[in-house]
């Protein structure tokens, strides 16, 4: 990969661990505050808020994408293409959020187990629920802008004061007035509000907008064209990644979503190398040949197995600790749960880069229609699971998912796919010998032990295959070594 890339990467990368450190200090406090079933509710609002996202029609990622072709072109298209992606998408905002003030009131008095109280303070909430849709859908269009003229520092600093706004806010409110939904939520959309506005003034500088444009309809209908398969590409596994807490919502209740989603959020965050590759690779996937386009996924693929397996195997060992001292022992008792899961996150970053593949160079509606219809199998598999084996059952049909979408990316991606393949398998015997490891050693000097053991071991694996590697490993210990001299 390109030493510009690589630097990327690492921006990118730098970018989400701030935001994950608000998270880590700020849940705790959430939970203590607003008490295990509100937390439960809470996660389950801003989940419902998520399914109406299919409504920003893939304009952002459409947006990024063409902007990002215009850009290695050097024509003047950039601004018309933001300002008819910005009109659509707050368009279709507006109309999501009707539809979302309609759906959360049928979904909180039916579709899921909570307290009369609770139901009352979202009831009260509705009008802010319905307003953070179109301030979702306008952020996703600054947000594609200046992802695709490569402005990542940009991106990263505004991400993380959102985060931040976003998880204190709330909070203050809570010290200032209640823990009551009907003063939370407000407090949160207004974060949003907050956020939004700085990443649109962000995006204005990033493709130096300087006046309002009206919309080009030509414009919006190849947006459409382009989108309308990023949104049936990324609808159905947006819904699919949150289907768990809603089924485990509607048949255990509000409380069981805290002790299965909060975990989950948890190992959630160890995709940040994941994600910062995918932020960083699909401008350029989407700028160069397909030729190009593989021989880079081939090396990012090799990149992240390496760098990655390591952290996941660490994480294997240290999360039921961590949840033990994190949030305390009810619920570090979803530790096995979340280590399954994160057999899952760990599949689901390989498929983060087939997938951008997928978008910037192919064409995706083949693995978009896969993607639908394995949708009712995958909610017929949970609901059993769920049913019959709890919050555990809920877990193992996510990990068997992740592995048939994994599947199903490397056929449609068209690369070489068994070298890819080996190289998947052979990490993944280590995450599987990890996770047994770490649920059956019980002394934590031996638990420490075997967890250096195993990364040490799949860490120099790597490095003997993965030239990509072996040069940031020798760069950061160059610059180690000239920092302590």
């Amino acid at each position: 990969m390109e030493r510009s890339i690589v630097k990327n990467i690492f921006i990118n990368f730098a970018g989400a661990i701030a935001p994950t450190f608000v998270s880590l200090v700020t849940v705790p406090a959430y939970i203590h505050l607003m008490g295990v079933e509100r937390y439960g509710v809470i996660n389950l609002v801003w989940t419902l808020i998520g399914y109406f996202s299919v409504l920003d029609l893939g304009t952002s990622l459409a947006t990024e994408n063409q902007i990002s072709k215009a850009r290695a072109a050097e024509d003047d298209s950039i601004e018309c293409i933001f300002w008819s992606a910005w009109f659509m998408n707050l368009g279709t905002g507006i109309v999501g959020g009707l539809l979302v003030y309609l759906g959360a009131f049928l979904y909180i008095t039916h579709g899921v187990k909570i307290e009369p109280v609770f139901q009352r303070e979202v009831m009260a909430s509705l009008p802010w629920i319905a307003v953070a849709v179109p301030i979702a859908n306008v952020s996703w269009v600054f947000a594609g802008a200046i992802n695709g003229v490569e402005r990542f520092t940009s991106f990263n600093i505004n991400q993380t004061l959102g985060t931040a706004l976003f998880q204190l806010l709330p909070l203050a409110a809570i010290f200032c007035f209640s823990p009551s939904l009907a003063v939370v939520i407000p407090a949160a959309v207004v974060a949003r509000l907050i956020a939004g506005v700085l990443l649109g003034a962000a995006a204005f500088r990033a493709i130096g907008i300087r006046r309002v444009r009206m919309p080009q309809w030509r414009v919006m209908a190849e947006l459409f064209r382009y989108g309308r398969w990023m949104l049936m590409f990324s609808g159905a596994s947006m819904i699919a990644s949150t289907l768990d807490r809603v089924l485990v919502g509607a048949l255990l209740g509000a409380r069981f979503v805290t002790y299965y989603a909060t975990p989950q959020n948890l190992i959630t965050r160890l995709n940040l190398l994941p994600i910062a590759m995918v932020r960083t690779l699909f401008p350029r996937l989407s700028a160069v040949s397909r030729a190009d386009a593989d021989a880079l996924a081939h090396s990012a693929l090799a990149f992240l197995n390496g760098a990655f397996t390591p952290c996941v195997i660490v994480a294997l060992f240290a999360l039921k600790p961590f949840l033990t001292l994190w949030l305390g022992p009810a619920v570090a008792a979803a530790a096995p749960v979340a280590s399954v899961l994160v057999l899952g996150v760990w599949l689901g970053g390989q498929s983060g880069i087939l997938g951008i593949l997928i978008q910037a160079q192919t064409n995706p509606a083949y693995i978009a229609s896969v993607n639908w219809l394995e949708l009712p199998v995958f909610a017929g598999a949970l609901w059993c699971g769920i049913h019959w084996f709890g919050i555990m059952g809920a877990g193992v049909v996510v990990v068997t998912k992740s592995l048939f979408d994994y599947a199903v990316l490397l056929w449609f991606a068209r690369l070489h796919v068994w070298s890819i393949v080996r190289n998947m398998v052979v990490h993944l015997a280590f995450l599987v010998v990890a996770l047994v490891l770490s649920e059956s050693i019980t002394a934590l000097p031996t638990l420490i032990a075997a967890a250096l053991v195993m990364a040490a071991a799949n860490l120099g694996m790597s490095l003997h295959g993965s030239s990509e590697l072996r040069s940031v490993v020798y760069k950061l210990w160059t610059r180690v070594t000239l920092s302590a001299s």
